[in-house]
C-alpha cells in the first residue's frame, strides 16, 4: 500500500525554504560579527610612541589606535554593518549588488589589516583581518545564493492561487460574503426554510447583519 503522492513535493519545498532562511541568517550573522570585530579592533590602541618635550617637561606617551593610523578603516566597518541590514531588506538583483559591495568592503578591511601589521605589531590588526574575511564571505554568499533567500515579510505573503487552493476567502471578501452559501447549492436545511417563512428572504448573511446591528434575528421570524 503506497502513501499519498503530494507529500514529497511539499517536503522538498519546505526543506528548500528552511535552507534559504538558514543561508540568509548565516550570512547576516557573519556580516554583523565581522563588522563588529573590525570596528572594535580598529578603536583599540595598536601602538604607543614617546613624544619628546623640551626640558624640564617629561617625555609624553602617545597612544595610537587603528582608527588614527588608518582613518578609513572604521568607516568601512560601519558600511559592512549597514550592509547586514541591507541583506535583510532587499531581494533579487538588488541583494546580489549588495553582496558584491560587501565583498569589496570586506577585502578593503583585510587590506587595511595588512597595512596595519606594517605599522604596529599585535593582535588587533589580525582581528581586523578576521572581521574583514567575515564581511567578504557574507558578500560572496549573497552574490552566489542571495536571489533564493527570502525577503523581509515574505512569509506573510499568500498568493491568491494558494488561498483558493486552501479554500480561503479573498482579501476583499467580508464575513457576510464568506458565510453566504452559493446559489443553487442544494435543498435548504429546515432552519433556512424557517428563516424564509412568511415571504421574507432570511439568509445567513442577513442574519449576520441583524446581529451586527444588535437585532435579534429570531424576532423577525416570529
Amino acid at each position: 500500500m503506497t502513501g499519498p503522492g503530494p507529500a514529497a513535493p511539499l517536503d522538498d519545498g519546505a526543506t528548500h525554504r528552511r535552507t534559504a532562511r538558514r543561508g540568509l541568517a548565516t550570512a547576516v550573522l557573519a556580516c554583523v560579527v565581522g563588522a563588529g570585530l573590525a570596528l572594535f579592533a580598529a578603536t583599540r590602541t595598536w601602538t604607543t610612541t614617546t613624544q619628546r618635550q623640551a626640558p624640564p617637561l617629561p617625555d609624553k606617551l602617545v597612544d595610537h589606535t587603528g582608527a588614527s593610523l588608518i582613518g578609513w578603516l572604521p568607516a568601512l566597518a560601519l558600511v559592512g554593518l549597514a550592509g547586514a541590514g541591507a541583506l535583510l531588506a532587499t531581494r533579487g538583483r538588488v541583494r546580489t549588488i549588495i553582496g558584491l559591495l560587501l565583498a569589496l568592503v570586506g577585502l578593503g578591511v583585510v587590506a587595511g589589516a595588512i597595512d596595519g601589521l606594517g605599522l604596529a605589531a599585535g593582535a588587533w590588526p589580525v582581528i581586523v583581518g578576521v572581521g574583514g574575511l567575515g564581511i567578504a564571505w557574507a558578500g560572496l554568499s549573497a552574490t552566489r545564493s542571495g536571489t533564493t533567500w527570502p525577503a523581509m515579510g515574505a512569509r506573510y505573503e499568500r498568493p491568491a492561487a494558494s488561498m483558493a487552493a486552501h479554500g480561503d476567502a479573498p482579501p476583499g471578501a467580508s464575513m457576510n460574503d464568506a458565510s453566504a452559501p452559493p446559489a443553487g447549492s442544494g435543498p435548504q436545511a429546515p432552519s433556512e426554510r424557517a428563516a424564509t417563512a412568511g415571504g421574507r428572504s432570511r439568509t445567513p448573511a442577513s442574519m449576520w447583519d441583524d446581529l451586527d446591528r444588535g437585532v435579534d434575528p429570531t424576532d423577525r421570524e416570529a
